[in-house]
């Protein structure tokens, strides 16, 4: 099977070495085209204007003293933050119960106290005052979410980050 002469071997070797290197290389390339693929994230035309103090209020209340250095000295992240506030998170009351899908409930998501750790749930639920920011929700997830408030008719609904695509 395998041949006893050098020169035939070596040019196996040499041989197999380029297929190699040509897979790998067109494996690379397939890679770099599918980064480059990526949908953009459109931003709805209110995220132009600046934060509201209700939006600095709950900023604050989740990133404390390294609010400025974590998101307002980083105008992607103040866009990606104006988005999530202002477009997609929504709140929903369902009262008729044939409405209600099965979903997890708020008090099981954890909350986001990276900055904060004596970050605190809300005991009563304004959807007024309720701040999306506390809970670590998972923003950068593909399709819709849904979560329930415990022991209200509200709904979380959170939009992927190219629902507007």
């Amino acid at each position: 099977m395998f041949s006893a002469n050098p020169i035939v071997c070596k040019m196996k070797l040499n041989i197999l070495s380029l297929f190699l290197f040509a897979f790998f290389c067109l494996k690379s390339h397939s890679q770099i085209s599918n980064i480059n693929t990526a949908p953009l994230i459109v931003f709805n035309d209110n995220t132009s204007s600046e934060f509201t103090a209700d939006e600095l209020n709950k900023l604050t209340a989740v990133y404390g003293p390294a609010l400025k250095n974590e998101i307002l000295e980083r105008p992607t992240r103040v866009l990606a933050i104006k988005e999530i506030l202002r477009n997609r998170v929504v709140l929903k009351e369902l009262t008729d119960p044939r409405s209600h899908k099965p979903c997890p409930m708020l008090s099981e998501v954890p909350l986001f106290d990276a900055f904060v750790t004596k970050l605190k749930r809300d005991v009563v639920f304004n959807p007024n005052k309720f701040n999306p920011l506390k809970y670590n929700f998972e923003f950068h997830k593909s399709g819709f979410q849904m979560f329930r408030v415990d022991g209200s008719n509200y709904f979380i609904i959170i939009k992927p980050q190219y629902y507007n695509k």
